[in-house]
């Protein structure tokens, strides 16, 4: 799944910081991409303390670039710089504070060019690692919010889905006087465009079904207007992208079913990309693949920021930061 990826970072050089510097995962995977020449690396945190912690566990992280934010020579640049871009939303000794923290101090390398993406969470939650990117690189232009996906990887199998770890629900914006500003469908509609972005980044040709309990008015209710709505809305996004809903899974999946349901449809029966109407589906949904299904699942890849910033989980391997590093260097 790598393989083209890794091609692209070996002629175009790639720098990523790592927030969490004296993480023993973070060092090991460190340590490989630099001993097989993959990427540069900025761990941030305590030189000394990421030296003895490399040491004391034998990683070898000669070349990598080591930054602490209480002796950043550029730190009084970076403060005034954040306060610019929270246009007074924030103070200068609040910036400064913040700043000291790894996970925003990584966040400003990226937006001050001293590296092309980030990876965190480690030890940081997911909150954490999204917060500063919202306030510092904020969204891509067009962007109305950011969102995640999962790849997931069988032998030669691959499949893409979507939101399974940002977007609880997705509910209309409304202003102070009630009116709407951003509908949910909008919302999740940019969420399937997306997603099939990041599917084709890895080899997948998306085939994008927005999944629900129904399948074409089967059912009824909000979900499913939802997806629906979201559907013809994803369509308009990107018309040359084979999308449909509303679907249920098994429609979406089984060429027999789809012949049944809804006969015609460009992805019933062949989707590889899957959408999922709320969080707590695409959470269980993507589980469920893992687990019973015998998937390996890399992700989550956030979408939709200007800079390629992703987040582990706390309870991640070193195997997996090394992946995800190269995943999230592979999204530019």
């Amino acid at each position: 799944m790598l393989t083209n990826i890794l091609k692209k970072l070996k002629e175009f050089r790639r720098t990523i910081v790592f927030t969490e510097g004296e993480d023993p995962r973070i060092l090991e995977a460190a340590s490989r991409l630099l001993k097989e020449d993959i990427m540069n690396c900025v761990l941030v945190g305590d030189p000394e303390k990421i030296k003895a912690a490399s040491q004391l566990a034998g990683f070898d992280i000669e070349g990598a670039q080591l930054i602490d934010p209480n002796s950043f020579a550029e730190f009084d640049a970076m403060v005034a710089q954040m306060v610019e871009l929270r246009r007074g939303k924030m103070t200068a000794d609040e910036c400064r504070e913040l700043l000291k923290k790894s996970n925003y101090f990584g966040t400003m390398l990226v937006k001050m060019g001293k590296a092309d993406g980030l990876l965190g969470g480690a030890t940081y939650s997911t909150a954490d690692t999204v917060r500063p990117a919202l306030q510092i690189v904020k969204t891509k232009p067009g962007a109305h919010l950011v969102s995640s996906s999962f790849i997931l990887v069988r032998g030669d199998e691959r499949l893409a889905m979507g939101d399974c770890a940002i977007n609880l629900t997705y509910e209309n914006d409304v202003d102070k006087d009630g009116n709407i500003k951003l509908y949910g469908s909008d919302k999740l509609a940019k969420v399937a465009v997306e997603t099939a972005r990041t599917a084709s980044i890895f080899g997948i040709d998306p085939k994008v079904a927005l999944l629900s309990f129904s399948t074409k008015g089967s059912g009824k209710g909000a979900t499913v207007a939802l997806s629906r709505e979201a559907t013809e809305k994803a369509k308009a996004l990107a018309p040359d992208l084979a999308i449909d809903g509303e679907l249920q899974f098994d429609a979406a999946v089984s060429s027999v079913v789809a012949g049944t349901k809804c006969k015609g449809s460009p992805v019933a029966g062949q989707a590889n990309t899957f959408i999922f109407p709320n969080i707590e589906s695409g959470n269980i949904g993507y589980k469920i693949a893992q687990r019973l299904g015998g998937f390996e699942a890399y992700g989550p890849i956030l979408q939709g920021l200007n800079a390629p910033i992703n987040d582990l989980s706390r309870g991640c391997t070193a195997d997996e930061v090394y992946t995800m590093a190269i995943i999230t260097m592979g999204l530019i």
